[in-house]
């Protein structure tokens, strides 16, 4: 994800606005950041796993979650889009009448494509700050799913997946999910 000016301050949401519509545009500890839309692949495992998730936990009484693509996520200065987040309905019962959510989720995946290895990183010290409590980072290219829970403000990993397995993963454990389901076909 290519770092876009202003260098000589810190984005705002006016920079962001000035974007073309056709990038995802984060900023990051004050740097602003932009991709295209997800490369088939990646959007192809966003939409295969969200939909899974939503029809599993989207009406589970005290387990039903609001899960959604693409989210963009308004925590301090920072303003990050990841490929799924999801929020216990406990916590956010309704959507905001905002494009954009201030509220942290308690999920977010993140699927890896062209951002670099330490854009990810920033990010996911972001949402350790905000205490979002687990993390999923997919690589639908190498076929894997990383498990990930905050714990004393430390990212720990609890699993890595790979290829076909039949897995349950945190918070989500109550389903049985296939993971080569979420694999792009070709």
């Amino acid at each position: 994800m290519p770092r876009l000016p202003p260098f000589d301050r810190c984005a705002t949401c006016e920079d962001l606005a000035r974007l073309p519509e056709d990038v995802v545009a984060e900023i990051v500890d004050g740097e602003l950041h932009a991709n295209p839309n997800p490369a088939p692949p990646v959007a192809s495992s966003v939409i295969a796993l969200g939909g899974t998730l939503r029809r599993a936990f989207g009406q589970r009484g005290g387990e039903s979650w609001q899960i959604l693509p693409g989210p963009e996520l308004h925590l301090g200065a920072d303003i990050l889009v990841p490929g799924l987040a999801g929020w216990p309905l406990s916590r956010l019962p309704e959507l905001p009448a905002t494009a954009y959510f201030s509220v942290p989720p308690d999920w977010v995946c993140e699927i890896r494509s062209s951002s670099p290895a330490s854009l990810r990183a920033r990010k996911m010290a972001i949402y350790a700050r905000e205490c979002v409590s687990r993390a999923w980072l997919i690589d639908p290219v190498a076929r894997n799913l990383e498990v990930w829970r905050l714990k004393d403000g430390r990212w720990t990993i609890l699993a890595t997946h790979i290829g076909d397995q039949l897995v349950r993963a945190e918070p989500f454990e109550t389903l049985e999910l296939q993971l080569d389901a979420l694999w792009p076909r070709g």
